[in-house]
């Protein structure tokens, strides 16, 4: 594919929380750089014509495939449920546009590698939206880690725990929409971000669980006031994730947990020769035959959500790698579903 220095029309399909607070403003912020908003579809008129209202938009729908027919359209930017991530998606490259995803990048394995093959045959750009890799901390751990500091990387643990944190809103409950809980909303940010600092080592087996135990109750608290009849995906997860190099993972992700501390979010990467940690940002040495730490001063002031976006803007313009290809997200999505079936199995099982 060609570079592309003209401008790029944009258009958003799901016009909801994730969309409104954080993408559309992303593209926003670029638009005196030849790149555009031009399209807000949702299944909800109101809602994508909110959105085009607040955002300046000049076109509203509210079917996906009216928009993939604008020749004004080079980019769709899918922020929908989950179960509509890969059939917008491949949608969108049959039709010859870049496609920029939510995490997760779907709800099966088969479905991520569906959207890998429409992306290689359309020969278009297709990234998924993990934007825990963009903030200023987790770029700074990204060039340490580079750097040969930590050495062999043998153990990481990643942790996104909310005291009482069940979304109000959306449709996060559902497992039909969404396919799981905290696991696969949450912890595929952390999961991501640890197989990116480990440089995706290839996984071997899983050994998880997962339980539902505060969702389904009523009175007890939260960020909203949920379904609590309607509650059907976990609200706890944890999985011990082992890899071809002998390398392994502890993660833990939950919605609700009778923990000391809300949003208690840790990842640690740890190798022979030192180690990384996000919260405070901590770089680990062994110099001079003592164990030092050092935390960086002055780091500059990035908005996740807006970096990632730029970057895919600069992959499509220079036509370089995506930021985060989906067959990365192929790995991840891999260890997710390989947690559901061991917690359902209650044994270990292979990651394929």
């Amino acid at each position: 594919m060609a570079r592309h220095t003209g401008k790029l029309g944009v258009a958003i399909v799901g016009t909801g929380g994730i969309a409104q607070n954080t993408h559309m403003p992303g593209w926003q912020q670029l638009k005196g750089q030849k790149v555009e908003m031009v399209a807000s579809c949702d299944v909800i008129e109101e809602r994508a014509q909110e959105a085009a209202e607040k955002f300046d938009v000049p076109h509203v729908f509210t079917d996906y495939r009216k928009v993939l027919k604008m020749d004004e359209v080079d980019i769709v930017d899918v922020c929908t449920p989950n179960k509509f991530h890969k059939p917008i998606t491949v949608a969108a490259l049959r039709a010859g546009k870049h496609v920029i995803v939510e995490k997760p990048m779907a709800m099966t394995v088969a479905e991520a590698r569906a959207m890998c093959r429409a992306a290689k045959k359309a020969r278009r750009k297709l990234m998924v939206a993990q934007s825990m890799r963009f903030s200023a901390e987790t770029m700074a751990m990204k060039e340490f880690v580079d750097s040969g500091a930590l050495g062999r990387i043998y153990y990481a643990h990643a942790s996104m725990l909310r005291r009482r944190g069940i979304p109000g809103w959306g449709v996060f409950t559902s497992k039909e929409l969404q396919g799981g809980g905290p696991l696969i909303d949450l912890g595929v940010h952390i999961l991501d971000l640890v197989l990116w600092l480990m440089d995706f080592p290839e996984p071997a087996t899983v050994s998880g669980v997962t339980y539902q135990e505060i969702g389904t109750r009523k009175g007890i608290g939260g960020m909203g006031a949920w379904d609590h009849r309607n509650f059907t995906v976990e609200d706890h997860g944890a999985a011990l994730i082992r890899f071809k190099n002998g390398a392994c993972v502890m993660l833990e992700a939950s919605f609700a947990l009778n923990i000391a501390e809300n949003n208690m979010n840790q990842v640690f990467v740890c190798g022979t020769k030192g180690g990384v940690s996000n919260s405070p940002l901590t770089f680990i040495r062994e110099e001079h035959g003592n164990l030092t730490t050092a935390q960086p001063q002055y780091l500059p002031k990035i908005r996740s959500h807006h970096e990632e976006i730029r970057q895919f803007v600069d992959c499509i313009r220079k036509d370089t790698p995506s930021p985060v290809p989906g067959e990365q997200a192929i790995v991840t999505q891999k260890i997710l579903s390989g947690i559901y079936e061991s917690a359902e199995q209650r044994a270990e099982v292979k990651v394929r």
